[in-house]
This record gives structure tokens, C-alpha cells and sequence, in this order.
């Protein structure tokens, strides 16, 4: 009996050490704050004050008071017209104070985020989008693979081990 108890307590302290360990999720950080941390992945809070919509489709999340010049803006948050399906609708968040989570990448002059996602809003990853230097010219039907690798290609053309012309004669009996 003292042994089973023995072992309850164990496994007991071991689930709360592990617990302790993985920590709660990162606390999200002011706009100001993420200006500074540049090619991270982070979590931001902002008050949205208004989406501003350009002719060509991108969006715009305006996170700076209306008091503030544009040039004294320092973070932006920005959705581009292809993403338009995958992110929905931007208006509804007019007035809200949102938590965005990507990548902080300097755009302008400014930091920000690019917005490709409607599960950014929740914690969620960004879009994956392919590096079109890496996929160049490649299609699904081909038989070569989508990037030019030369580990991947034949070295020397057709040649085997051994060039056929160059083959040893056997000594005979």
C-alpha cells in the first residue's frame, strides 16, 4: 500500500513540474515594444482606429491614434489583396482592441506584420507562402524535382561509374 502511495505522489509532482515547465503562453506586447524586435515572431495588442483600403486591395489595420502624424507611426499591420479570402473582412475590427500574432519585418521606414490569415488574430500562424526564387518554373506534372539542386542533379551528364570505352580486359587462364 505505502508503495502505491509512493508512486501517486511521484507521478503527482512530476505532471506539476511539467506543467510548470511549459510555462503559459508569452503575454502579448504593445506596438511600440514590437517596433523593436524585428524579425520575430511575436504577439501584438492594438486598438484598432480604422481599415484604410487602397485602390489596388491592400489593407491597412490604422493602429495609431487620430492625434498622431503619419510619419510618427511606427507599426502597421497590412493585408494584401490576394490574402483577401483567407482573412475576411477587416472593418469589423473598427474600434476593437485585437491581439495579432507574425513575424515583425521593417516596411518603409516602419515595423509591422503582414496580416495573411484570419487565425493570426487568435494566436494562429501566418499563410505559408513558397519562395518563388526556390519554385521557379515548376510544375506538378513534371518528373524533375521544383528546385535545382545539384546534389540532386547527375554529375557529368549520363556517364555511369565508368566510361564504357574504358574497360579492363580479364587475364585469362
Amino acid at each position: 500500500m505505502e508503495l502505491r502511495h509512493l508512486l501517486g505522489l511521484l507521478l503527482s509532482a512530476t505532471c506539476v513540474s511539467a506543467t510548470a515547465f511549459a510555462g503559459a503562453p508569452k503575454p502579448c506586447v504593445t506596438a511600440d515594444e514590437a517596433s523593436r524586435m524585428v524579425d520575430k515572431d511575436v504577439c501584438i495588442t492594438a486598438h484598432v482606429y480604422d481599415v484604410v483600403e487602397l485602390a489596388d486591395g491592400t489593407r491597412f489595420l490604422d493602429i495609431c491614434t487620430p492625434a498622431t502624424p503619419d510619419d510618427a507611426c511606427l507599426f502597421t499591420i497590412v493585408s494584401l489583396r490576394e490574402d483577401r479570402i483567407d482573412v475576411g473582412e477587416l472593418t469589423k475590427y473598427r474600434d476593437m482592441d485585437v491581439h495579432v500574432r507574425g513575424i515583425i519585418r521593417p516596411m518603409h521606414g516602419r515595423a509591422g506584420i503582414m496580416l495573411s490569415h484570419a487565425r493570426q488574430f487568435y494566436g494562429g500562424p501566418p499563410k505559408f507562402k513558397p519562395n518563388p526564387l526556390l519554385a521557379h518554373s515548376f510544375n506538378g506534372a513534371e518528373e524533375r524535382p521544383p528546385i535545382r539542386d545539384p546534389n540532386l542533379r547527375s554529375q557529368g551528364g549520363r556517364r555511369a561509374f565508368m566510361n564504357g570505352r574504358d574497360r579492363e580486359t580479364r587475364p585469362t587462364k
